[in-house]
């Protein structure tokens, strides 16, 4: 299959959604009118608060699309001067915690033998999201500031008490999420409760989401994805996502005991070893992280003192 993701794109004042075909992205619209007709294209967050019903017909018609761009049968300009926008307006983020046994032993977390457990998730602020190239703003309060490269699946079908075996008929797609963290706000000492990961995970910012969704039909196997992170052009984080704890099945499987799961529904599911509190190395402005996976892209954002 032609790989292709789905993206929004801001230019001269307009928002709209983007085909990327390699490394370069073309005007949606434009290039499904030369396969599809005069169909109008909804915006990507509708596409997929719709997915299960107009899912399948979409992907087929931005493969035929794609396949025509990389094929150079139709004449089709790509963009240039645009901007990237989040690809879209996640309704919730579930992120898996210390999903990675070398990023639990870099923490210093001690883990129960995996038969005893079930994956841990907690809730990330959807607004924190930022797309690629935008400024991560360090709190004025905050002075352990760190990075997690995560894959991030986006739920396409609304689904609750969902088997392992019928996961991956509830993913829309894929994208990728820098869980940036305050490491030394994720802990409380005015309460007896230590851990407060939702303040930590959560600021304005704090979620660099991008560049683009990935289908799913898109990615063969998204349980062997290499994930990188660097800060400044050195290398912190290389990863597979083959390393996984609890898989997106399970995690997907876990979730929907607990509720019902929502198109539009993010799941980040967890980082490799390498983020700076293992290093004692934190962000500051100036900074600038590159995450990316493979078979999906690149997002880059650099730091700002806020």
């Amino acid at each position: 299959m032609t790989w292709f993701g789905i993206a929004t794109y801001e230019l001269n004042g307009r928002r709209a959604a983007g085909l990327a075909v390699g490394d370069r992205l073309y005007d949606a619209q434009a290039a499904l009118k030369r396969v599809a007709g005069d169909a109008p294209l909804a915006d990507l967050g509708a596409l997929i608060a719709g997915w299960a019903t107009h899912g399948a017909a979409a992907v087929d018609q931005f493969e035929r699309a794609a396949r025509a761009i990389e094929a150079g049968t139709f004449d089709l300009a790509p963009l240039e001067g645009h901007r990237l926008c989040v690809p879209f307006q996640p309704r919730r983020i579930f992120a898996a915690a210390s999903n990675y046994y070398e990023h639990a032993r870099e923490m210093g977390t001690e883990l129960a033998p995996r038969e005893e457990s079930t994956p841990y998730m907690f809730i990330k602020a959807e607004t924190s999201v930022v797309p690629t190239l935008a400024n991560v703003v360090i709190p004025p309060h905050a002075e352990r500031v760190d990075w997690e490269v995560e894959l991030a699946v986006v739920i396409g079908r609304q689904g609750r008490h969902i088997a392992q075996r019928d996961a991956y008929d509830y993913v829309a797609g894929y994208t990728i999420l820098n869980d940036v963290s305050a490491r030394d706000l994720n802990r409380r000492t005015d309460y007896p409760f230590k851990h407060d990961w939702f303040r930590g995970k959560s600021f304005d910012t704090f979620g660099p989401l991008g560049p683009w969704f990935v289908p799913r039909a898109c990615i063969a196997e998204p349980q062997n994805l290499r994930m990188r992170l660097a800060v400044n052009g050195e290398m912190m984080q290389d990863g597979n996502t083959s390393e996984m704890i609890f898989n997106i099945a399970e995690q997907i499987e876990y979730l929907s005991t607990i509720l019902t799961l929502q198109p539009g529904d993010l799941i980040a599911t967890g980082t490799p070893t390498g983020v700076g509190m293992g290093r004692g190395i934190y962000l500051k402005a100036g900074d600038v992280m590159v995450a990316s996976i493979d078979g999906i892209g690149t997002i880059e954002n650099p730091l700002v003192a806020g």
